[in-house]
Order: structure tokens, then C-alpha cells, then sequence
């Protein structure tokens, strides 16, 4: 571990152990008799990375579903939330912490007013282990909250369902709590709510790349951060097994990372673009996308298009696998990768 991990994981546990009590067992008292009037929401989820910004999606959209005419401020890090939510209405106001608030004092002060300031009818806690959400849904001025602990299941519960439910989880318990319309609907999807006219530009742009526009186009997503990512002797495997089987009847084509890394050697054509609502476009046009475990899997998934998730730990794949019907996901590492073409074959059908 390098001495800047070294030090992140020192402070994360530090900020854990200070904040870990904050909010344990604060159910509201409520009055059952009257319905939740939810005009007002503050959702935390201070972090910056694509997959966990896209994993609140379902959350907005089950608030939206209860009240659509709700102001939803987000409370985030860094300059995605902007894009993924452009195009939700409700989504009011965007607070960003910054990446580094000891070297932005005071944008980092200004912050924490700007959430002060207002009052809410109900802030949510994304994430339960998150000192800054726990702190910031404290602070917060706020007739309800939920600070993600409240309605805890057992352990094997909490382990099979998924980061983008687990939200949903805890605010439909929260609303039992009042007297309010019962439901059996299903938990909304990832989506990034593309426009018409984007998803045809993303058209445009693909049969731009492609040789034949006849074809369907299956997309490889191929790099990853640290240990998730698969080196270029294993891509050049599995390259050797599906060039050969899906050349002739589809296009080929990867999908490139910011950092314009390329696990396949560049043998399939490219596509590169650092415009987070392009790239999904592009993936809507594509038959389905095969992704390593991160952002741009979950990306692929809120496009929408079908998935295939390749993951080489068990520990988080229940939690983090591609979300919603028709994905799919592959326990991976140097088995044989003939079962990722099996699975490939499926989502064809």
C-alpha cells in the first residue's frame, strides 16, 4: 500500500470511529395517522465516482414516484452529479465537497452553510458507513432523517442486496412509518435519462465507427482501477475466443477509459470520448456491453443497455454486479473463459 493509502485509510478509520455514533437509532416519532408530506429532500452521498453517483438513481426516481413535484438537493463530491442528473427536473440544487477541503478551506466551509441554510422535510444517508454523510445529515436542519441504520437487516440480507436498492430499502420502511398509500412496485432501474436526441447522436456517432450499420454492435469495456482490472494477457485470451465466434454476425468494437488505455492492443476499432453522456449514448446503440467492475459498467447499465459485469472477488459482486433485468455477471479469473462466452450467447438469444 503506498503512503498516500496509507494515510486515506488512517483518516477514513479515524473519521469512522469519531462519527460511527452519530444517528444510531434515531427513528423519528411520527404521527401514523397523517400522510409524509415530502415537498423538500436532501439525499448525502459525498463521493466522487461515476458507479456510486449513477447508484442513487433508483433512489431519486422512488422519491420523484411519491411526490413528483419534490425538490431533491444532492450533497456530492466532485463534477459528475451535474451531468448524470441533467436531466431530472426535481433534482433542484448540486452541493459539491470538495476533493480536497484542506487545500479549499473556504469553498469547504461555504459548503457546509450552503446545507444549513435550508430546511428539509427529510435527508437520507446513502451510505451508512460514510463519516461526511453521517456528519452532513446531522447537520442538516430537517424534520426526518434517515441515517441508513435505522431499519437494520441481518447480516445475510445486508450482504445479498444491492448497493442501488438498499437505499429504496430504507425509505420504504421509513414510509411505513406513516399513514401513507401501499405498494408493491418494482425498484426503479439505473438511469441516466437520456434524451432523444442524444440517444440519436449516439446512433450517429457509432455508425460512424462501424463497417457495416446492418450489424448489431457488441462493446468491450476493458480497463479498471487496482485489483479489478484484467491484465492485456487475459483480454488477449478472451479476444481469441470471441473475434473468431462473433466477427462475422456483429461489430466489434472497445469502449475506451479516460486514460485511453486499451487491454485489447487496439485490435477492435475505438471509441474514445471524455463526455460521460456521449459514451452512454454510444452504449444505448450497442447490442450489449461487457465491462469490468466499475463506473462505466454501472454507466452502461443506466444507459440503458444489456450488461455483462466481469468481477474477480466475491466479497462485493451481490452489491455491485450490474443492476436491473437482462444484465448479467461473471465470477472471473483465469478459469476458462469459454463460461463468459456461454454467458455472452444468453443475453444474444
Amino acid at each position: 500500500m503506498s503512503f498516500k493509502k496509507s494515510v486515506n485509510h488512517f483518516r477514513r478509520t479515524i473519521m469512522r470511529r469519531l462519527t460511527g455514533g452519530i444517528g444510531d437509532g434515531n427513528l423519528p416519532k411520527v404521527d401514523k395517522e397523517k400522510p409524509l408530506e415530502l415537498n423538500r429532500v436532501l439525499i448525502n452521498r459525498p463521493n466522487q465516482r461515476l458507479g456510486n453517483i449513477l447508484l442513487i438513481t433508483p433512489l431519486i426516481q422512488e422519491i420523484i414516484r411519491y411526490n413528483p413535484d419534490v425538490k431533491i438537493d444532492l450533497f456530492v463530491k466532485g463534477k459528475v452529479a451535474p451531468i448524470i442528473f441533467e436531466n431530472y427536473p426535481q433534482v433542484d440544487q448540486i452541493i459539491e465537497l470538495p476533493k480536497k477541503p484542506f487545500k479549499e478551506l473556504i469553498q469547504y466551509a461555504k459548503v457546509w452553510l450552503k446545507i444549513k441554510k435550508k430546511n428539509y422535510d427529510l435527508v437520507i444517508n446513502v451510505d451508512k458507513n460514510s463519516s461526511s454523510g453521517r456528519l452532513s445529515t446531522s447537520f442538516a436542519n430537517s424534520k426526518y432523517k434517515i441515517f441508513g441504520n435505522e431499519f437494520e437487516m441481518n447480516s445475510n440480507q445486508e450482504i445479498h442486496i444491492h448497493q442501488a436498492q438498499y437505499p429504496v430499502y430504507v425509505f420504504r420502511k421509513f414510509l411505513e412509518l406513516f399513514k401513507n398509500k401501499e405498494g408493491n412496485l418494482d425498484i426503479p432501474t439505473l438511469n441516466i435519462q437520456l434524451t432523444e436526441q442524444e440517444s440519436t447522436k449516439g446512433i450517429e456517432m457509432l455508425n460512424d465507427l462501424i463497417q457495416d450499420t446492418s450489424k448489431k454492435t457488441l462493446a468491450f469495456f476493458t480497463y479498471a482501477t487496482g485489483a479489478k482490472c484484467y491484465d492485456e494477457e487475459w483480454w488477449t485470451e478472451f479476444y481469441n475466443l470471441f473475434y473468431p465466434k462473433y466477427s462475422q454476425e456483429y461489430n466489434l468494437i472497445e469502449i475506451l477509459p479516460v486514460e485511453n488505455i486499451s487491454m485489447l492492443n487496439h485490435r477492435l476499432p475505438t471509441y474514445y470520448s471524455k463526455d460521460v453522456r456521449e459514451i452512454a449514448a454510444v452504449m444505448k446503440s450497442c447490442e450489449f456491453v461487457i465491462a469490468a467492475d466499475s463506473g462505466m459498467m454501472h454507466l452502461s447499465c443506466a444507459a440503458p443497455t444489456k450488461t455483462i459485469g466481469l468481477f474477480k472477488d466475491q466479497s462485493f459482486l451481490e452489491r455491485y454486479k450490474p443492476y436491473g433485468v437482462g444484465n448479467a455477471v461473471v465470477l472471473i479469473n483465469n478459469e476458462d473463459k469459454g463460461i463468459l462466452v456461454e454467458e455472452m450467447d444468453k443475453l444474444l438469444v
